[in-house]
């Protein structure tokens, strides 16, 4: 049965209030409406395990008093959760997890069970953080029509889709083993560049790294063979946000004719926290309305629910702090705010298409929506340097008196996702961030 993404419980009532205090504050990302997973530990000689967000809190699922605030889970969510990663937990039922969740509710909303659950968190400022799932592989989309045009124009300027686009979600495969969490620092990658088309190509410090701003999401249920539209979603854990960094000048040179390589696979950055499927129920909505003249999608693609309740609309927010920005006290300035609603293709469709080969999909896969940017001539909504910088033509002025084309050594970049909506609690997803420090000397 499939289930409806509009079928919301007492979880999603926008008046409650959890007694931990943070957690009814204005613009916390984490209100008892949230109740968001992460892999973490109290201190550097304890095991990793699973936990909830509440407020400034984490409900440490691992602690001797979990099990019995939450007497009414499932013993097996439990057993999943004293594991020091996700995939067990997310690979149960969704029937399991919407059940643990409600019982997590309840216990931080109301008092009867608060003495026994206070023994069980753990200040955020206490935590250390490992990366949520053992991501057994990466898949990045191309799932923005606005960002592949803009990018497409800067290099092909009659031409700038290929002709597949419409048709087929794009993606290509990167390297699980550069997933980091936020907080890690992101070194500079050398590579093959070609400064000049007059000139052989040099292995060289990248010169024009990038970030790319971006929501990701977690395989739950693994799949065995092909998945149809409308149960997709049933296959999806929780999302995330998500900053795969990009080095462009090593990707231009390199990307034809097989696509991206080791210009996207030296790191992806995620914040440690992922927020269920069920807590995202109420911010579902339409599908992006493809303009007329555009082709409809492919049967395999194409689903009732799916064109209803497909997408998802979380803004996503990119700031930059540079070295001397934060010498100086300066807050991070803000350089876009775009939103997933606005993608080409819905996760539903990128998880379909995938398997539609037969491909197996585990649970802890991770698949990144590619850069996220808005339509029209408003920078504020495009999500790369690449589109701001119009390919490094146009420098960007920063509080501090810097200019910016790409990112330079010390600079942060720190990505914010949130789910806003008159009528219900808004809900925040952490950051991912990092700095970015000098590339290895050679060996």
């Amino acid at each position: 049965m499939i289930a409806d993404p509009l079928d919301l419980d007492r979880t999603h009532d926008a008046a409650a209030r959890s007694w931990v205090g943070a957690a009814n504050e204005a613009g916390t990302d984490f209100p008892v409406q949230n109740l968001p997973f992460c892999i973490f530990r109290r201190s550097s000689g304890e095991r990793f395990g699973a936990g909830v967000g509440i407020g400034d809190q984490i409900f440490d699922l691992t602690a001797p008093a979990a099990p019995v605030a939450l007497r009414g889970v499932a013993p097996a969510a439990l057993r999943a959760a004293a594991e020091p990663a996700l995939n067990a937990l997310a690979a149960l039922e969704p029937d399991v997890q919407t059940a643990l969740r409600r019982e997590l509710f309840d216990v931080l909303s109301t008092d009867a069970r608060r003495s026994e659950a206070e023994a069980a968190l753990v200040p955020m400022g206490e935590a250390q953080y490992a990366l949520p799932f053992t991501v057994g592989d990466f898949t990045d989309f191309y799932a923005s029509i606005f960002h592949a045009t803009r990018v497409g124009t800067m290099y092909r300027p009659t031409n700038p889709l290929m002709p597949n686009y419409k048709y087929v979600p794009v993606a290509y495969h990167g390297r699980s083993s550069t997933v980091v969490v936020d907080g890690t620092p992101v070194r500079r990658p050398r590579g093959q560049l070609r400064p000049s088309e007059d000139a052989p190509p040099v292995f060289d410090v990248c010169r024009r790294l990038d970030y790319e701003a971006e929501v990701g999401f977690y395989v739950g249920r693994p799949t065995q063979g092909e998945v149809g539209i409308d149960a997709a979603p049933a296959h999806v854990f929780g999302f995330t946000v998500l900053n795969d960094w990009s080095a462009r000048d090593i990707q231009t040179w390199e990307y034809q004719p097989l696509g991206p390589f080791l210009g996207k696979n030296f790191a992806t950055t995620v914040s440690p926290w992922v927020v269920t499927m069920d807590a995202l129920r109420p911010f579902r909505t339409a599908a992006l309305v493809r303009p007329d003249g555009d082709p409809a999608p492919l049967p395999h693609l194409a689903g009732v629910h799916d064109a209803l309740h497909g997408g998802v609309a979380i803004t996503i927010e990119v700031a930059i702090r540079s070295e001397r920005m934060r010498n100086d006290g300066l807050p991070p300035f803000r350089l876009s705010r775009s939103s997933f609603a606005d993608s080409y293709w819905t996760f539903a469709q990128m998880l379909t298409h995938h398997a539609s080969n037969g491909c197996i999909l585990r649970s802890g896969d991770l698949m990144g929506s590619g850069t996220m940017s808005g339509p029209g001539d408003n920078p504020t909504m495009w999500g790369s340097l690449v589109e701001l910088s119009h390919n490094g033509r146009d420098a960007l002025n920063l509080p501090s008196g810097e200019t910016r084309t790409f990112i330079a050594d010390g600079d942060e970049i720190l990505m914010r996702a949130r789910c806003e909506l008159p009528g219900f609690a808004s809900i925040g997803f952490g950051v991912a961030g990092g700095i970015v420090v000098g590339a290895a000397p050679p060996s």
